[in-house]
C-alpha cells in the first residue's frame, strides 16, 4: 500500500499526473474486476463545484468515470465506515477541521483498510488528517501570528488533533503559495509537534511500506524536526 500527500493546486492536469499511481494501485487491488475508487468529499452548504473537480482530476489521473464513487457530505456530518469500501481512497480538499471531524467514527477503520493494502491519496485537507498529529490550521502560536489569517481553517490559536494516524508526522500544505511553512515551524518550535512536512503545490510525498517517501511534482517537500539548536528544515525535491 502507498499513502499519497498531495499539497494543493488548481492545475488538473499536474495533479492528475500526481495521481496516476494511487489509480494504478487501485487497479491492482482490484486484480481481475474494475476497481471502485471512493471519492470522499466534506462540502460547505452551498459548494457545487468541488465533486466536479475532484472527479475530473481522478479522470486525468486515468481513472474511468465508472470506476469513481463519489462519497460527498456536507460540514458537520460524518461518514459511516461503508464509505470506505473500495479499492482506493481518495480524500479531497476544503475546510481541515470539518475533514477530520467527518472520519471521527471510523479513523480505526481507514488504518485497517490501508493495512489490506488499500492506497489512500489525501489532497490538501485530505493530506493533513492522515496524520496521527494532525495540523488542522490556526495562524497564531501563543497569541503571536505565525502565517497570515487566511491560511488559518478558521482557527485563531493554531491546533493539532488526533488525526486517521496513517503517518506518525504532522502535514501541513500548500507551503510556497500559502506560506504554510512558517506554521508547521512555529509549531516544530513550540513542541506541539515533533516534526512534519510542508508540501508545496502540484506535488505530493508518496510514503510506502516497500520504499523510502519519495518527491513528485514541480514544487518542494519541507521536512522540520526539532534540534538541538532549536528546529531544522530540509528540502526534499523531486
Amino acid at each position: 500500500m502507498s499513502v499519497f500527500l498531495l499539497g494543493g493546486g488548481r492545475d488538473l492536469a499536474r495533479c492528475g499526473d500526481l495521481l496516476r499511481p494511487f489509480v494504478t494501485e487501485a487497479r491492482q487491488r482490484a486484480a481481475h474486476r474494475a476497481p471502485v475508487i471512493a471519492l470522499l468529499l466534506v462540502l460547505e452548504a452551498d459548494d457545487d463545484s468541488s465533486v466536479a473537480r475532484f472527479t475530473a482530476m481522478l479522470e486525468a489521473a486515468g481513472a474511468a468515470a465508472e470506476e469513481i464513487r463519489v462519497e460527498s457530505i456536507v460540514e458537520g456530518e460524518v461518514y459511516e465506515a461503508s464509505a470506505l469500501d473500495a479499492d482506493g481512497l481518495f480524500v479531497g480538499g476544503g475546510l481541515t477541521p470539518a475533514y477530520l471531524n467527518a472520519f471521527g467514527r471510523i479513523g480505526d477503520a481507514v488504518i485497517h483498510r490501508v493495512l489490506e493494502g488499500v492506497p489512500y491519496a489525501g489532497f490538501s485537507a485530505g493530506a493533513v488528517i492522515a496524520a496521527a498529529p494532525a495540523l488542522v490550521g490556526g495562524y497564531r502560536v501563543g497569541g503571536v501570528e505565525v502565517v497570515s489569517q487566511d491560511a488559518s481553517e478558521e482557527l485563531d490559536e493554531v491546533e493539532v488533533r488526533p488525526g486517521l494516524g496513517l503517518l506518525d508526522f504532522a502535514v501541513d500544505v500548500h507551503a510556497a503559495q500559502w506560506g504554510t511553512l512558517s506554521r508547521l515551524v512555529a509549531a516544530v518550535d513550540a513542541g506541539l509537534v515533533a516534526e512534519g512536512v510542508a508540501i508545496d503545490e502540484d506535488t505530493a510525498l508518496v510514503v510506502s511500506a516497500q520504499a523510502a517517501p519519495t518527491v513528485r511534482g514541480s514544487g518542494q517537500v519541507w521536512r522540520v524536526e526539532s534540534a538541538a539548536s532549536g528546529v531544522h528544515v530540509q528540502v526534499l525535491r523531486a
